[in-house]
């Protein structure tokens, strides 16, 4: 079972780094899948494979679809929500997401930033990271003007 499922997972799971919820969704039911090939049951082991390799099969295919299709993307993948525009809070963004102004400010502190004025944009991704946006002033002049130089900073 375990040589099968590594095996699966190995060629049908190449990620850019995140867990999300459908990736553990389809962890929890292919360890149910699983353990009906590993206990003795009246299944066998070849009947939990191909139910492990008809969900993980099923699992690339919303993948593929979501990635190859604009309407189905926007169905199975959630756009970023703006959460601070121009240092000011979206209060109907927050609550619409429960998060509390306090777990936004922790979220900003740890990635260095202790003033929400300071922060031109921030967003909840739809893998539950915050990506924000600051404004930064440029201490050296590389191009001879002091514009803004724009920072990205990224959290989970």
């Amino acid at each position: 079972m375990y040589i099968g499922m590594y095996a699966l997972l190995r060629v049908f799971r190449r990620q850019a780094g995140t867990v999300g919820i459908a990736d553990l969704l389809v962890i929890v039911v292919i360890a149910d899948a699983a353990q009906n090939g590993m206990a003795g049951d009246s299944r066998s082991i070849t009947e939990a494979l191909i139910l492990i390799t008809t969900i993980v099969l099923w699992d690339w295919f919303f993948d593929w679809l979501g990635f190859s299709s604009r309407f189905w993307g926007r169905i199975l993948e959630p756009q970023p929500l703006l959460l601070i525009e121009n240092g000011k809070l979206i209060r109907k963004h927050l609550d619409q997401e429960l998060i509390k102004e306090d777990d936004l400010r922790s979220q900003l502190r740890e990635q260095g930033i202790a003033d929400i004025g300071s922060v031109r944009k921030c967003f909840l991704e739809s893998n539950g990271h915050f990506s924000v946006l600051t404004e930064v002033k440029n201490a050296s002049k590389l191009d001879g003007n002091d514009d803004d130089v724009k920072a990205v900073h990224k959290s989970k």
